[in-house]
């Protein structure tokens, strides 16, 4: 069921060691897990995210995420879907409003492997557990309009990556993966 995805992360070359540590992670959780794609595995569970670049390659969007209380990359739970890619460009439509997002690739761009503390959704508390994250470069017009999604986010805006970065709130992200996904970026466009 998962043998496209588990071939795409074999191929996958890590950037980094935090990369090649997340990756033998989610391989194995992918292969020895059950439930992987579903919320109900309380430990693990497959989320993708996506770094949103504009046509330029000079402004990514953010959300300003309600549970962390930080501006933040969008993406959610693969909720049964296998196919991440798929999932990517659903969250960033639902999380942003934005219509028109397209891949600037189909290949993988970044892993990480995320830890979730526990906290409330909807009433019902969530227990710590761990998001195995598939993230995808993305490109969209970042002159349409966009929106806010309010169980989920306050504010959704356009920054320049450096500034994108440093709106950040949670310093093990803006370290470790959106300074990693801005460098990652660079090369490309």
């Amino acid at each position: 069921m998962y043998e496209k995805l588990i071939r795409q992360l074999t191929e996958y070359e890590p950037y980094n060691e935090q990369e090649k540590a997340d990756l033998a992670v989610i391989i194995d959780a992918l292969r020895n897990r059950a439930d992987i794609f579903e919320r109900t595995n309380m430990t693990c569970h497959m989320t993708a995210s996506a770094w949103v670049m504009n046509e330029q390659g000079t402004r990514v969007l953010m959300a300003y995420h309600n549970i962390y209380k930080s501006w933040s990359w969008l993406g959610g739970h693969a909720d049964g879907e296998t196919d991440l890619l798929s999932v990517a460009l659903r969250e960033v439509r639902e999380e942003s409003g934005i219509r028109y997002v397209s891949p600037v690739t189909e290949d993988i761009f970044s892993v990480e492997v995320l830890t979730v503390d526990g906290h409330e959704k909807k009433g019902v508390y969530v227990p710590s557990h761990l998001h195995l994250n598939v993230t995808y470069l993305l490109k969209a017009d970042d002159t349409e309009q966009v929106r806010k999604k309010d169980d989920e986010n306050s504010a959704v805006a356009w920054f320049a990556p450096d500034e994108a970065v440093s709106a950040s709130s949670e310093p093990w992200f803006r370290e470790r993966i959106y300074t990693k996904l801005n460098e990652k970026m660079r090369r490309i466009v």
